[in-house]
């Protein structure tokens, strides 16, 4: 397991956990998440020698812990630049914690990622040459 490379490729999510508080708009998200996972693939495929899949997973896990954190932790600007959010956490369960309803749902949400992310990487996989061993 590289747990370096997948450090360093979760700080993609860090970046996007403050961008998205503060500057990127859902319409805009899942296109940045796109190319995201497109370049963690890659790079993923480039720099491992196995267990392509579980590497990928493994990136979103970390990806959903920082998401997750910087959502609660800064909660009040990111519920005002994200009505559509706002509105639809109102119709969930635990309505009036919505702090708890995205550590909740985080999660869930980092796993069907982490499920992307890692067939992302598997199929880079069989697509990139490999660095040579030194």
């Amino acid at each position: 397991m590289n747990w370096k490379l997948i450090f360093s490729l979760s700080l993609f999510g860090l970046a996007m956990a403050f961008a998205t508080v503060y500057i990127v708009p859902s319409n805009i998200e899942p296109v940045l998440w796109l190319v995201i996972f497109i370049v963690c693939a890659y790079l993923i495929a480039k720099n491992c020698s196995g267990s392509y899949f579980l590497h990928g997973f493994l990136v979103s896990l970390v990806n959903c812990i920082w998401i997750t954190a910087v959502h609660i932790l800064l909660y009040g600007p990111y519920i005002a630049h994200h009505a559509k959010e706002a509105a639809m956490m109102a119709t969930m369960p635990m309505n009036n914690h919505p702090r708890l309803l995205m550590l909740c749902t985080g999660p869930v949400v980092g796993i069907v990622c982490g499920l992307i992310l890692g067939l992302f990487a598997f199929i880079a996989s069989k697509m990139v040459k490999k660095q040579p061993v030194v």
